[in-house]
């Protein structure tokens, strides 16, 4: 029996990425909560695993070899775990380029897009003092619009974000998309993405990777100190 993967994890867009991973995949693991905003992703045992000190993280026991290996950064976990078990990466190299394309496309696009409008739409406002910035919303509100026309289309065609079948770039956006009510998105106009959220979030895995630890998730509008920690003000 494979020993557990040691994940650490906060209730987050990219923290949920690996949360259903591994529940879609079966793997079995333990849970590590660093809490963000308490500053948990700074302490010197954290850093050795995640240098650049963001979650999510996993060490596997079991790694290439039977040696152990850490990783950081979501879109690595989720190669490394897809070609691990052999599932949700295609199932030839054509398939396989479509899923890191679209993997490619989330870390490099929606993933920063999606940030940066929560970040002035809902977080900066609500700063001391506040930081209410009309161009900023605008720039990150329309460009996460663009982004989620450009996945309707591709979902207008494919049942999933890659093609004909589920993959760790469906899991990989998801979690950001499923968001677009905190991004002052509008959905009406984009049947496709909404057909597809839906499908997604009725899965067993998605249910339960997505609720993990999900009591712990604060309102970081109202924290004012995770405020601090997060958009390095100063105290």
């Amino acid at each position: 029996m494979a020993q557990p993967i040691d994940l650490y994890y906060w209730p987050t867009p990219n923290g949920w990425k690996i949360s259903i991973a591994l529940e879609e995949m079966g793997l079995p693991y333990n849970l590590h909560l660093v809490d963000i905003g308490a500053g948990a992703q700074f302490e010197p045992d954290f850093l050795k695993i995640a240098p650049n000190n963001r979650m999510p993280a996993i060490v596997d026991p079991d790694g290439p070899d039977g040696a152990p290996i850490s990783l950081f950064e979501s879109g690595a976990i989720l190669q490394y775990l897809a070609r691990k078990t052999g599932k949700f990466y295609g199932s030839n190299a054509r398939e396989q380029a479509a899923v890191e394309q679209w993997l490619m496309w989330q870390m490099g696009g929606v993933g920063p897009m999606a940030g940066q409008a929560h970040h002035f739409l809902k977080y900066a406002p609500a700063m001391d003092p506040p930081h209410d910035l009309p161009y900023a919303k605008d720039r990150y509100r329309n460009e996460v619009s663009r982004l989620y026309r450009v996945l309707d289309t591709q979902l207008a065609d494919n049942e999933f974000v890659a093609g004909d079948f589920y993959s760790i770039a469906d899991m990989a956006i998801w979690p950001w998309a499923r968001l677009w009510e905190g991004q002052q998105q509008d959905l009406s106009d984009k049947p496709n993405l909404k057909r597809w959220l839906e499908q997604l979030e009725a899965r067993d895995a998605v249910k339960t990777g997505f609720k993990l630890a999900k009591d712990q998730r604060s309102k970081l509008e109202d924290d004012k100190e995770a405020q601090k920690l997060l958009f390095k003000q100063k105290g």
